[in-house]
């Protein structure tokens, strides 16, 4: 079986990680886009998203329907790949929940950072296979160009 890898821009990974912490000890979301050939899926693009979830917002994130809709018309406009969603875990693993998991859908992948007050400890993303259940993909970070 072959592993889906996501490749990430340094600034990619930058605004995911800083959006993170900003929102700590709340979960941040957003979408990402970028090219998808195959099993290798690039970000070039990130888009923060304000996580709408009524109360606690420490466990759980909700996207506004209308910001799905913004990310899908911004996808058009570049020419790029709608690739997935983003979302943190504040003082938890990098791993997907039940309740992430009935929310994803198939094509998608899922980025999720592990966050505390200081540092992002982890980042891992997860797409669903085809019986509903997520599957790790590798990730890296290209090699940040020294000016």
């Amino acid at each position: 079986m072959i592993m889906n890898q996501i490749i990430l821009t340094p600034e990619t990974e930058d605004i995911i990680k800083a959006h993170s912490l900003g929102t700590f000890p709340n979960e941040c979301c957003g979408f990402f886009f970028g090219s998808g050939q195959g099993s290798i899926k690039k970000v070039t693009q990130v888009m923060p998203v304000t996580n709408a979830k009524d109360g606690d917002q420490r466990r759980r994130f909700l996207i506004d329907p209308f910001d799905y809709m913004k990310a899908e018309q911004f996808a058009l406009e570049h020419k790029l790949d709608f690739l997935g969603i983003y979302h943190s875990h504040p003082l938890h693993p990098a791993i997907p929940s039940e309740h992430d998991r009935s929310q994803a859908l198939p094509a998608f992948s899922y980025i999720i950072t592990s966050v505390r007050a200081d540092e992002v400890t982890a980042l891992t993303s997860w797409q669903l296979n085809d019986e509903r259940q997520f599957e790790q993909e590798s990730v890296r970070t290209e090699t940040r160009i020294k000016s």
